[in-house]
C-alpha cells in the first residue's frame, strides 16, 4: 500500500469517528469532498487530487476492460458499472430523494447495457452480455457524472442531517424498481439501517476503494 492509499485510511477513520455525530462538521465536510473524489477520475471533485480511479486505469484498454482474468471473478466493466450504479443508487434515490442518473439522463442506453442493476447477484449470462456490448468510454463518463453529482450533494449536507435515518418511502420505492435484483434484496436490507452518516461512510468512499483495489489486483494479471 502506497502513501496515498495510507493517507486515504487514516482519513476514513477520522471521519468514521466524527461524521456519526456531525462532530467539527465544517472541517469534516471538506475532508469528504476530497475523500470521495479520490475515488474517482481528477476533476470530479477539488483539484490536484490523487485519483485513485485514473491510477488503475492508467494503461487499461477497452478490450483488456471487458476482460476476466483467469482467477478472478470480475471485469473492470463490471466493477465500474457495479460502483457506479450503487453510488447512483444511495446518493440519489435514498440520501438525496431525487432521481437516479441512470435514468434521468438516460445512461442505459449510452452505456449499451441490458439490465438496470447494481451488478449483485449477477448472472452468467448478463456478465457475458455486460462484457461484449458495454460502451467503456460511456461507462467512464457516467461514472465520473455520478461522482459530480455525489459532490453536490455532500456539499449541500449539514451536520443535523448526519444522524438522519433514511426515509422509508424511499426504500420501498427502491424495492419496486429493476435497480436492484430480487436475489440481492439484502444490500437495500443494509442501506434501510443506515443513517446519513452510514450511507457516506460506504457506498460513495469505502465501498469504492475496495473495488479500486480489486481492479488494482485484476491491472497486475494483465502484466
Amino acid at each position: 500500500m502506497d502513501a496515498n492509499q495510507q493517507q486515504w485510511n487514516a482519513n476514513q477513520r477520522i471521519l468514521r469517528d466524527k461524521l456519526p455525530t456531525g462532530e467539527d462538521f465544517a472541517q469534516m465536510q471538506p475532508l469528504l469532498l476530497a475523500h470521495h473524489a479520490m475515488t474517482h477520475m481528477a476533476g470530479v471533485g477539488p483539484s490536484g487530487l490523487w485519483s485513485y480511479a485514473d491510477e488503475v486505469w492508467t494503461g487499461i484498454s477497452d478490450s483488456d476492460a471487458r476482460r476476466i482474468p483467469a482467477k478472478f471473478e470480475h471485469s473492470f466493466a463490471w466493477i465500474f458499472l457495479h460502483l457506479a450504479r450503487i453510488e447512483d443508487i444511495t446518493m440519489n434515490a435514498l440520501l438525496a430523494g431525487t432521481p437516479e442518473l441512470f435514468y434521468a439522463e438516460n445512461w442505459q442506453s449510452a452505456l449499451n447495457v441490458p439490465f438496470a442493476h447494481t451488478g449483485n447477484e449477477i448472472s452468467d449470462s448478463d456478465m457475458v452480455l455486460l462484457n461484449e456490448q458495454v460502451d467503456v468510454p460511456a461507462l467512464r463518463a457516467y461514472r465520473a457524472a455520478v461522482g459530480r453529482r455525489t459532490q453536490t450533494i455532500i456539499a449541500g449536507l449539514s451536520a443535523e442531517d448526519m444522524p438522519k435515518k433514511v426515509d422509508a418511502g424511499r426504500i420501498q420505492a427502491l424495492r419496486q424498481s429493476d435497480s436492484v435484483l430480487p436475489e440481492a434484496s439484502g444490500v437495500i436490507d443494509y442501506w434501510s439501517k443506515r443513517n446519513v452518516a452510514g450511507l457516506l461512510l460506504m457506498p460513495p468512499t469505502r465501498h469504492n476503494f475496495i473495488h479500486l483495489n480489486e481492479a488494482a489486483r485484476i491491472k497486475s494479471a494483465f502484466d
